[in-house]
């Protein structure tokens, strides 16, 4: 890789960081105080908090980058995204339902795409107070120490990350995983994979860009391996945002853990 891309990762990542920080710190204004909340037409709660920060994310980052495409959950698709190599993949509130409940796990989720594929990417989880930080070739970190996914090298006894209809599954408990607490944010669960508190996240059909791309590349830059289930990674700014099951583990389980879910989960 030209060292000129490797400092421009680096320097998108830096922006990320400092803008991922300012919006965790935000969305917690809002945090805990009843904001307005209403539903888009797939029944997912959205609320003032997630429209605040997509709002300051998208000031931030665009006057810095004027040149990159744009693509938010929370702002109105445009197609001229299609016609940069790269753009920001943003979601401002990663786990809603968890923010509006008052639990802890909810995201910030902010990545740099550079033709289909993130190269800078920043995952922040307010409430505890932790920034997950990728850089295409630069490794991942967890406030700024270096992490790795697990070395496991057997399914059995993995412990599993996943939605409640993934991580209660009988099916997937007596195929031998172990099921971590529920996370509502999906950014956070591969993020748990990516520093090895996990050994394997995974999803059912349905998760868009922005609920993805900053995590694949702290899993891919800690060691692992984002993919759908026959192994393809995911390819992010296409028309289409949104992706089949995924599963995310170390680069060694990947085969094995996809044989073992595939038919569990697609």
């Amino acid at each position: 890789m030209p060292g000129i891309d490797a400092a421009a990762f680096e320097a998108d990542l830096k922006l990320l960081e400092d803008a991922a920080l300012e919006a965790g710190e935000l969305a917690l204004t809002f945090f805990g105080r009843d904001p307005e909340t209403w539903f888009k037409g797939n029944k997912s709660p959205v609320s003032e908090a997630d429209i605040a920060v997509d709002r300051f994310l998208g000031e931030t980052l665009r006057a810095a980058r004027p040149d990159y495409g744009w693509l938010s959950e929370e702002t109105a698709d445009d197609p001229i995204r299609l016609q940069h190599d790269r753009v920001f993949i943003v979601d401002p509130i990663d786990g809603t339902r968890a923010f509006l409940a008052g639990g802890d796990e909810w995201t910030v989720s902010v990545a740099v795409v550079d033709k289909g594929r993130p190269v800078a990417g920043a995952v922040y989880c307010p409430r505890r107070k932790e920034m997950f930080l990728a850089a295409k070739g630069g490794g991942a970190s967890l406030n700024k120490d270096e992490i790795t996914v697990s070395d496991r090298t057997e399914t059995a006894g993995a412990l599993l990350t996943g939605p409640y209809s993934i991580a209660a599954n009988k099916d997937i408990q007596a195929a031998g995983f172990e099921a971590t607490d529920v996370l509502r944010s999906l950014a956070y669960r591969l993020a748990m994979v990516a520093c090895g508190r996990a050994d394997v996240g995974a999803a059912r059909g349905g998760p868009s860009d922005w609920d993805l791309a900053a995590a694949d590349l702290l899993v891919q830059e800690a060691g692992g391996t984002l993919t759908d289930l026959s192994g393809e990674q995911l390819i992010y700014n296409r028309a289409k945002t949104r992706h089949p099951a995924l599963v995310a583990a170390p680069v060694q389980l990947s085969g094995p853990v996809r044989n073992v879910l595939g038919k569990l989960i697609a």
